[in-house]
């Protein structure tokens, strides 16, 4: 069985796409900057994934690309990348900053003239304006001091929310291993054991089972912690009657999908009981809204007001869904000030989080818009709330 993956072809084919949105907005060529950490926008044109330094593609009106990289990337970049051309610039070297006095870098000037972007009067677009670093913006002007610098994070968003069949089919393989991981931490959750032993048992069965990396980093907390929206597992102990919040990622050639659900060590009964299952009850009406043709607004502006109609406006945090596929949460998100329709093969994590005093509560996974309605990436949460007898 050949490995699921994203095609030689149709990296070209996404540098054709944005090649094509330079031009329709008037720019003679697109930037885009990653780090190790939001490597999204450079690896979808490139396949290639820095490692300590930075890593961006250039991408001209005519099509051409280039691969930017460290002065310590370029066997690496030479290895994995999929763009021939490749530029060592040392803007792109690690936050230690070494000087590298024996390397003879390239420059923005080089890479641009290898592209066919000539001139000096030129219209540069940032495709990454947030992971844009200074050391690149500072570049670009020094080496272009009469080009025009404008945002142009609407080619990535446009580029990147509609998903191809390949994309879908990496996503798709992160659920099934994520499964597995989730099934095998519930069966190793006891009263004892740390967070972080939990996420070495979901770290061990995403790389036993074909993952490439965690696809974020795991969330296993318990009771206190799982007040953190986001947060990081620690040495925290288990303990019994707690709420555990899993949220269990893997990476399939840098899509990462993930499911998160609270586990029980003990019964579930009361208010916290409440709280989950109306937490339950927003994901099961999140998923129903899904289809092409809906905007995205209007299921954030509903999705507010059922948490405030029963009593729960004051534990909501963000909205419905994120964008997920390069990374866990990508572009668009959908909130109250979103002005998009859903289309077919986009795809969101049902991202439905609540906030109560003593603890949190999220239901997650993923779901592709399809050409009538919706489809779940994984039916995990129909199990609904586990609770463990100890």
């Amino acid at each position: 069985m050949s490995r699921i993956c994203i095609p030689d072809h149709e990296y070209k084919e996404r540098i054709a796409k944005a090649a094509a949105l330079v031009r329709e907005k008037g720019l003679d060529v697109m930037i885009v900057v990653s780090t190790e950490s939001d490597y999204a926008n450079a690896r979808y044109f490139s396949g290639f994934w820095p490692l300590f330094e930075r890593a961006g593609v250039a991408i001209s009106a005519t099509g051409e690309a280039a691969l930017l990289i460290g002065p310590e990337s370029k066997e690496f970049a030479k290895d994995f990348g999929k763009i021939d051309k490749q530029f060592i610039l040392l803007e792109f070297r690690e936050s230690a900053d070494p000087a590298y006095p024996e390397v003879k870098p390239d420059t923005f000037a080089d890479v641009f003239k290898a592209i066919g972007v000539t001139g000096e009067n030129i219209k540069i677009g940032l495709g990454s304006y947030v992971e844009c670093t200074l050391p690149v913006y500072e570049s670009l002007r020094d080496n272009f001091p009469k080009a025009e610098i404008t945002k142009c994070n609407d080619i990535m968003v446009q580029l990147r929310k509609i998903k191809s069949a390949n994309e879908l089919a990496c996503i798709q393989e992160g659920f099934r291993i994520v499964e597995l991981a989730t099934d095998e931490v519930i069966r190793n959750l006891r009263p004892g054991v740390t967070e972080l032993e939990m996420v070495g048992v979901a770290q061990r069965v995403i790389y036993e089972n074909g993952a490439e990396y965690e696809g974020l980093p795991m969330y296993v907390f318990s009771q206190e912690s799982t007040r953190h929206a986001i947060s990081r597992s620690s040495y925290r102990k288990l303990g019994k009657g707690d709420i555990v919040q899993l949220n269990l990622s893997a990476k399939i050639d840098g899509y990462s999908p993930a499911i998160g659900l609270p586990v029980v060590l003990g019964k579930l009964e009361g208010e916290r009981r409440e709280i989950v299952e109306f937490c339950h009850k927003m994901h099961d009406w999140t998923v129903d809204q899904l289809k092409p043709g809906v905007a995205a607004d209007k299921i954030a502006k509903e999705f507010l007001e059922l948490y405030k109609s029963n009593g729960y406006g004051a534990n909501y945090v963000y909205g419905p869904c994120h964008g997920t596929g390069m990374i866990e949460v990508e572009p668009p998100w959908m909130e109250t000030s979103s002005d998009y329709l859903l289309e077919p093969n986009m795809t969101f994590q049902v991202d439905t989080y609540i906030s109560a005093p003593t603890f949190g509560c999220r239901w997650e996974i993923g779901a592709a818009i399809t050409e009538d309605g919706c489809k779940p990436m994984t039916d995990y949460l129909k199990k609904g709330i586990i609770e463990l007898d100890f």
